[in-house]
């Protein structure tokens, strides 16, 4: 087994129930602990980026005015650019064994790393919501091939009652995963990835034997008022997993080597986004010359095919967003919650909080038009999370040159205390990156008319990722004290 020698050397941070800043879920991994391979790493991707929000991305682009070929470039580029990110914090993971938390501690302070966790852990959550409605909307299709006869919305609704009880049931299965920890996460996605890319291959042949190829990568893109918004459409693919960008060392703190971690993703990541972006490109396409309407989610197109089709289909669909939730939203904000209070909140506890938390969303609405989807959701949390990202960056590589003193991390009045626990510099920096971006979020929302915002401000939400990024960390990196 391969570990970095100063994960092998750095002493484990006292641990007791006096200390407010430890628990055992957010201490340094051991050596024991470190067993995730190459193979898991990349089947853990693949099982998160077969899901349904992965199609709805790719069919939101199409209903967006763009054609295929670009849509599936956008998606691969995008992913590219967030492999970059990823790397560079997942390194984290195998040298100094800590999670994303503990990681923020380092730059924004003991207690101020409760800023950025909680962000995202609210990102989180609001994550876990949509997929449970995904998975409600397959569950509710499901129980109707099985001849239940479950209504959809009345006119003017965006959710039926028979939904809503089926996304209740939906959110209650996640439970049983949290509450038994990672390593059953680990086991279902090592399961489930090949299951879900047979049933994803097998979807594609159904329709490309019903529609020809030559009609089904033809059809005109659809026509948009001021045409495709190309970078406003890449700022929000980067942001699809700007989250996981931020709290991969949640994941590569229990890889075997840092080859494991890096391979593992880079094998897992871009070329399976491109490629099942395809399903939901191809999905789009097939429902609207198949049934003459096209259908921005997949049960929609799955309903139509039949009752064989829409029940297996279904189950796949329950067990692909399953699988997603579990990993890609329940690991990271059960950390980032219990960084808040690491003595009184568990990992377990800090997922059920997550989970109670995402009851409060509301999907079925943010999810009503794929212009929503795209750019207010993924856009706007997108800039969050890049602020936070460029902050993290800058303070693990220049500033401190990837070396962490463990023990500090754990405890008050030592490097990272700054002032009174929080630095406020990593706190202007955050607010630096992203209030610039505020106003043009707030217009393509719909909570201001467009009007009232400058045409400056209004363009530089289209690149908001990149921007909050750069522009936070160049402050933190001119203000923070350079190690020497």
């Amino acid at each position: 087994m391969s570990i970095s020698a100063s994960a092998q050397t750095e002493a484990q941070p006292e641990h007791t129930a006096s200390n407010p800043l430890a628990n055992e879920d957010l201490l340094p991994t051991t050596a024991a602990q470190r067993h995730w391979g190459w193979k898991d790493y990349a089947a853990l991707w693949v099982g998160m980026v077969v899901c349904v929000p992965t199609y709805t991305m790719a069919s939101s682009m199409l209903d967006q005015g763009f054609s295929w070929q670009m849509a599936v470039w956008l998606v691969f580029l995008a992913n590219v650019i967030v492999l970059v990110p990823m790397l560079l914090i997942g390194k984290v993971g195998p040298k100094h064994g800590i999670p994303f938390p503990v990681l923020a501690r380092a730059s924004f302070g003991v207690k101020g790393a409760n800023l950025p966790a909680v962000l995202r852990g609210l990102v989180a959550c609001g994550w876990f919501s949509i997929n449970c409605y995904f998975g409600a909307l397959a569950l509710h299709g499901f129980l109707n091939v099985l001849g239940l006869g479950l209504a959809g919305p009345a006119e003017g609704e965006t959710i039926s009652n028979s939904q809503f009880l089926c996304f209740l049931a939906f959110w209650a299965l996640h439970i049983v995963f949290i509450w038994r920890g990672l390593e059953s996460i680990r086991l279902l996605e090592v399961i489930a990835a090949p299951l879900m890319i047979a049933a994803s291959l097998l979807l594609v042949v159904v329709l490309v034997m019903q529609v020809p190829a030559g009609q089904l990568f033809n059809l005109p893109a659809k026509v948009v008022e001021g045409g495709p918004k190309t970078w406003a459409a890449l700022t929000g693919l980067v942001g699809f997993w700007a989250t996981l960008a931020l709290n991969i060392p949640d994941f590569t703190r229990f890889a075997k080597s840092q080859k494991d971690q890096v391979l593992g993703q880079a094998v897992g990541l871009p070329i399976p986004m491109a490629l099942f972006s395809m399903v939901g490109i191809i999905g789009f396409s097939a429902s609207a010359i198949l049934y003459g309407k096209a259908q921005l989610f997949p049960d929609g197109l799955l309903n139509q095919m039949g009752p064989v089709a829409a029940g297996l289909g279904l189950l796949v669909i329950l067990l692909a967003n399953l699988t997603t939730n579990v990993a890609a939203n329940l690991v990271s904000p059960s950390y980032d919650f219990s960084q808040c209070a690491p003595s009184k909140i568990s990992f377990r506890m800090g997922g059920l909080i997550a989970a109670l938390i995402g009851l409060v969303f509301m999907p079925w609405k943010l999810l009503a038009t794929s212009g929503g989807y795209l750019f207010t959701w993924l856009g706007g949390y997108g800039t969050l999370l890049g602020a936070i990202a460029g902050i993290l960056l800058v303070d693990y590589y220049l500033v401190r040159k990837t070396e962490l003193k463990l023990d500090d991390l754990y405890r008050r009045g030592g490097e990272y205390e700054y002032r009174g626990g929080w630095n406020p510099q990593a706190v202007i920096a955050f607010v630096l990156g992203v209030l610039p971006c505020l106003p043009g979020y707030l217009a393509v929302s719909g909570l201001i008319a467009k009007s009232a915002v400058p045409p400056l401000l209004l363009g530089l939400y289209d690149f908001g990722w990149f921007f909050s990024l750069a522009v936070a960390g160049l402050y933190y990196y001119l203000t923070a004290p350079k190690k020497q």
